[in-house]
């Protein structure tokens, strides 16, 4: 199946400069449908109201974190299914575990660039 490029993708991170970042490296990818939130309430708000085909988010974020925000996705009978991808700048073995057993897609330490975004998402999405 094809990737959607004109899917809604929601981007999640209290850090301004690293939501332009993402939006920056999504774009260079083909990915036009970029929304932001800044902490992980205001993304499930957003993804209640609107249908995404993609999320990725920040893991540290107050008051509500990335991981809370995945398992919440994860818990809701309508976004259960949502291609989630994790960023942070922790690469302990403890957080990529925790991660995965919340059922995060994929996982991206910072710092990266639009290459390794690139095979993170297709091995989410598929080859595009």
């Amino acid at each position: 199946m094809a990737v959607d490029l004109n899917m809604n993708v929601l981007i999640v991170d209290d850090y301004k400069t690293m939501l332009r970042i993402i939006r920056n490296l999504l774009k260079q990818l083909g990915f036009n449908n970029v929304d932001e939130a800044t902490d992980g309430s205001a993304a499930l708000q957003k993804l209640r109201d609107k249908e995404y085909g993609l999320v990725i988010s920040d893991w540290n974020m107050e008051p509500m974190t990335g991981i809370q925000l995945l398992r919440e996705v994860r818990a809701d009978a309508k976004l259960k299914n949502m291609p989630f991808i994790m960023i942070t700048a922790e690469s302990k073995t403890e957080n990529v575990i925790a991660a995965k057993e919340a059922g995060v897609n994929n996982y991206i330490v910072k710092p990266f660039n639009a290459a390794t975004l690139k095979t993170k998402l297709v091995t989410v999405l598929g080859n595009f």
